[in-house]
């Protein structure tokens, strides 16, 4: 699959290393071939692909966004065209003063990159825990593996990103449409004060148990 990232930061960089060692063809979509950002992804896997965002995005089936949320639209104005039609992966999370939702709550960061951006299909993925899981996400010596919840409105959109999940060795479970959204990214928050501010291990997933 041709998979284009826009952001490999702390979050993008690990999942598309991983997604290219797995086979598919991954993209970094750079505006600055020269950042620190981009020569960090590179000496990790240099087998990772380099273009301009018009260009990784126009090329690509699928589009990982793993920028700063606050960039977000900026990042997805710069490729509007380019992106109509493809899966969008919204890796992002908008956070604000003392740890608390950047939107009030009021709306999900995803309903709003799906406003931004109309005519894709944005699933919801990758963002309840935080970086070192992208990492690694083994846990060896349990008979379940770690769960990566993920929600969207296209089941056709979620059915790849569902593939893709599972493919990087996580549970994947679809809780349902956009709406759900708001949810996950509270589950972010719930994960990122109980390890950067109450010290918990970051090495901390969810499992779904079924009987």
């Amino acid at each position: 699959m041709k998979i284009a990232f826009i952001g490999y930061g702390q979050v993008g960089a690990p999942l598309a290393d991983h997604l290219q060692r797995l086979g598919h063809s991954v993209t970094l979509a750079a505006n600055d071939p020269t950042s620190e950002s981009l020569k960090k992804a590179l000496a990790k896997n240099a087998n990772l692909k380099v273009a301009a965002p018009k260009v990784a995005v126009s090329d690509s089936e699928v589009v990982f966004l793993a920028t700063p949320f606050q960039a977000n639209e900026a990042a997805l104005k710069a490729v509007a065209d380019e992106i109509r039609g493809k899966v969008l992966v919204d890796c992002t999370n908008p956070v604000g003063a003392n740890l608390s939702h950047g939107l009030n709550s009021v709306q999900s960061g995803s309903e709003m990159v799906q406003a931004l951006v109309p005519e894709t299909k944005v699933v919801k993925a990758f963002t309840i825990y935080g970086f070192e899981n992208f990492e690694n996400c083994s846990y060896p010596g349990y008979n379940v593996k770690p769960v990566m919840m993920y929600c969207g409105n296209d089941s056709g959109a979620k059915k790849i990103v569902g593939e893709l999940i599972a493919q990087l060795g996580w549970e994947p479970l679809d809780v349902g449409g956009l709406e759900q959204a708001l949810h996950l990214e509270h589950m972010t928050l719930l994960w990122v004060r109980m390890v950067r501010v109450n010290k918990h291990s970051p090495n901390m997933v969810w499992a779904m148990l079924t009987r």
